[in-house]
């Protein structure tokens, strides 16, 4: 039963991922039809993040008044509707209203089953849940190119995806009877304590916890952002095979979450998230040694790779750092922090590069690291520090 329900559980988040990589294969388009700047594009993206930052923060509340299982059928439900609203666009605005239900409905399904599945399943079934999400972010460009390339225009490529994510939906709903028959979720689901946002940003150790998140979604979103830019103008490739280069990243974040699955077999999540860590910083030590084509792709490559496995395991995590009955809440803040980090990070880089120029990329990637990192050596610290007093006291 629960390994049913689990299979259902990745197909929701497929969904999640997919409109993730949507609006920037499908922007060319817009932009051009709409006659409004190309930058545009980060008032959308501003509005999305906004929502999830929001939705994540909010999510526990309603998360323990409904239940994962209801909150996520409304969640994908509202992420197709959004999706059809894109696809029906005729104006700027409309795609901005549109992005305000995108970003509450991810939000919501983000924080929900990253804690259920923290909670009720393994580490590796933690990081195939995260494989899945990048089936989602990556099938979906596809699709978009699909469209655009059969003059069905980009309206036809959202109304593509729209259908998959109403099944997605349907799915969602069809399953309610499914988590009503595994008890354990709803007996871990009644005894979830909300922690009031003020009592969490008192605690220097939930502070350390969003710093690793902010980290990875810093390093993911400069990568995705502005990589292609890096190796257009630093490293001289044409724009077209700069943006090709770019699935690398995508590459090793799929297989980092692959492996690092199989790897939970034998190895601890920490031990996972420091061969991550280590898979980085030799990415950034051939980026800040080498400046050719070969070593660029390899270093986003192993960045891609690295940095996959320790998103789902930090996640696995966050129910053995903190109370089961807290998880909830902590997993809460933490996407949040990984959120508002997608949303202003590519931002302070462009401000930067526009000062410094792009060479400063692997630069700026070495800071992002080192705060990840940073963070990671203190909640281990503190992780072993609290096993050791457990043992004391049950001798």
């Amino acid at each position: 039963m629960a390994t049913i329900l689990l299979v259902f559980i990745y197909i929701f988040y497929i969904g999640l991922g997919i409109p993730d990589s949507l609006l920037g294969s499908a922007w060319p388009a817009i932009y051009g039809e709409f006659h409004v700047p190309v930058s545009y594009a980060s008032f959308i993206s501003a509005i999305i993040s906004t929502g999830t930052v929001i939705s994540s923060l909010f999510s526990t509340k309603v998360i323990a008044r409904l239940g994962t299982a209801k909150v996520t059928a409304v969640s994908t439900t509202l992420t197709a509707i959004a999706l059809l609203g894109f696809s029906c666009s005729h104006g700027f605005l409309w795609l901005c209203l549109c992005a305000v239900p995108l970003g509450i409905g991810a939000g919501s399904i983000d924080t929900a089953l990253n804690n259920y599945v923290a909670l009720h399943y393994n580490a590796m079934q933690m990081s195939f849940l995260h494989c899945f999400y990048g089936i989602g972010v990556t099938v979906s460009p596809y699709l978009m190119s699909l469209a655009l390339s059969e003059n069905m225009n980009w309206r036809g490529g959202y109304r593509t995806v729209f259908y998959i994510q109403l099944v997605i939906a349907a799915l969602s709903v069809l399953s309610l009877p499914l988590w009503r028959k595994i008890k354990t979720a709803r007996q871990e689901e009644e005894n979830v304590q909300v922690l009031p946002l003020s009592q969490m940003i008192r605690r220097k150790k939930i502070w350390a916890s969003c710093g690793v998140f902010a980290g990875i979604s810093a390093l993911e979103s400069t990568c995705l952002i502005w990589g292609s830019t890096y190796l257009s103008e630093t490293i001289g490739l044409s724009a077209d095979m700069a943006a090709a280069m770019i699935t690398f990243y995508f590459a090793g974040m799929t297989l980092g979450r692959f492996f690092s699955g199989l790897l939970s077999l034998k190895f601890s999540d920490w031990k996972i998230i420091m061969l991550g860590q280590t898979a980085i910083l030799t990415a950034l030590l051939i980026l800040l040694l080498t400046d050719n084509t070969a070593a660029a792709v390899l270093g986003l490559f192993l960045i891609g790779l690295g940095n996959g496995p320790v998103f789902p395991n930090m996640t696995h995590l966050t129910p053995v750092l903190y109370k089961k009955e807290t998880s909830q809440s902590i997993i809460g803040i933490e996407m949040a922090f990984s959120n508002l980090s997608i949303m202003l990070t590519p931002v302070l880089f462009g401000f930067i590069s526009g000062v410094m120029g792009t060479d400063i990329f692997p630069v700026f990637l070495a800071v992002m690291f080192a705060l990840m990192a940073g963070c990671t050596i203190i909640l281990r610290i503190g992780d072993s520090r609290s096993r050791k007093s457990s043992k004391s006291t049950n001798r």
